[in-house]
């Protein structure tokens, strides 16, 4: 095939789709504005690998979270990289949170999560020795990974088969005058088709193309804590706490990295730029478009108690230490320091609501993935299969 396919974005999600063109036999160009891949979301997230338990049955998430896990696993085969089921609980310390933990447990075994069992108090120490609580779920198969390895196995893929992949280029205009062309620069790419996988810029990106004006991209930043050396093996795997349903967030929690080491968090919080990754980073473009989203006022306006928890997190480890130990009491503010961070692209809609699926639309030879959260790393390859598929010249 002569027709060159474009897909913006070099994240994990954009170099999925990119790679899934090329097995089909397409010719594809990669706009990826930063001087290097996975310079977002995938390089700063927790290299979870989901089996599934939290999404609304029937929804693309739970679809595609329950295809992609295995499909990720079998990548990790295929290409040596780092890949690990270390397990997961989820623990229900006290109980008022039974009643979310019980709806929880319906959730994962309609999604078919694999392995999926509810343990006791006593079983959750057989399991993790140190940790504490009522009952919980136990996720054998939930794994870690290296995203990053992942994203860069794709982009080599795409290569070797004739695709190009351009660092350092940012789209700044899309027409479809005589035929749809990029601009990037002062440089013009003429494609048959387009997709744009923008993650942190999604919104700003479905508007260039002429998309809708929502949902919005608020961005949450998350901040994790590493856990002392000493201190690292007293959790084995992974150990979560149940999550609040109004939230797409899971909650501070204990996570195995790849490399052995062991992190505390994310907590979630209002970030102030879509794109640096230090705690006073502002970019006032950002604020400015975050601010003048009525969403984003009707959701604080909701939820500022959760806010005002958030925010006591953010400035005092103690208080982001609190909530951990409740899971793991002999793991204390002594035995951490300040981590790296991440940044979510959350969409919220006008009226306040966070969306919570993933949001794909198309429109005149473009395609453009406007919600694509957590768990879209471990979905990644299946995101791919369903982009691809929908797209009507194939």
């Amino acid at each position: 095939m002569d027709e060159i396919v474009g897909v913006v974005g070099g994240g994990i999600v954009g170099l999925a789709v990119a790679r899934e063109l090329s097995r089909r036999g397409h010719r594809v160009v990669v706009f990826e504005k930063e001087t290097r891949l996975a310079a977002h979301q995938t390089g700063h997230n927790s290299g979870v690998v989901h089996a599934g338990i939290y999404y609304k049955p029937g929804s693309l998430k739970a679809q595609l979270c329950s295809r992609g896990r295995d499909l990720m696993k079998e990548y990790a085969v295929e290409h040596a990289i780092p890949f690990s089921e270390c397990g997961k609980l989820v623990v229900a310390v006290d109980g008022s949170e039974l009643g979310r933990f019980d709806a929880l447990e319906r959730t994962a075994t309609e999604n078919g999560v694999p392995g999926l069992c509810r343990v006791d108090a006593g079983e959750i120490s057989e399991i993790e020795p140190h940790a504490t609580g009522l009952a919980a779920l136990h996720s054998p198969r939930t794994a870690i990974i290296d995203y990053v390895a992942v994203a860069e196995a794709l982009a080599r893929e795409v290569e070797d088969a004739g695709g190009r992949i351009l660092l350092g280029t940012e789209v700044t205009g899309v027409s479809r005058s005589g035929g749809l062309r990029v601009r990037a620069g002062e440089t013009s790419y003429p494609v048959s088709r387009l997709v744009l996988c923008g993650g942190l810029q999604a919104d700003r990106l479905g508007r260039l193309v002429g998309g809708p004006a929502e949902p919005r991209i608020v961005p949450f930043r998350g901040e994790y804590l590493q856990v002392a050396a000493a201190k690292q093996e007293l959790v084995r795997g992974m150990v979560y706490p149940v999550p609040d349903p109004r939230y797409p967030f899971l909650g501070v929690h204990f996570t195995r990295r790849v490399t052995g080491e062991l992190e505390v968090g994310p907590n979630a919080f209002l970030a102030l730029s879509r794109q640096r990754y230090t705690r006073a980073a502002t970019s006032p473009r950002d604020l400015a478009s975050t601010l003048a989203w009525p969403g984003f006022w009707r959701f604080a306006g909701e939820h500022w108690r959760t806010g005002l928890t958030e925010l006591r997190g953010v400035l005092s480890k103690q208080a982001f230490m609190s909530q951990a130990r409740r899971y793991v009491p002999e793991i204390g503010t002594a035995d951490v320091s300040r981590g790296g961070m991440g940044l979510r692209a959350q969409a919220v809609e006008r009226d306040g609501s966070l969306v919570d699926d993933f949001v794909i639309h198309d429109e005149d030879g473009i395609t453009s993935v406007r919600n694509a959260p957590s768990p879209a790393a471990t979905s990644s390859l299946a995101i791919a299969e369903h982009v691809v598929g929908r797209m009507g010249f194939l």
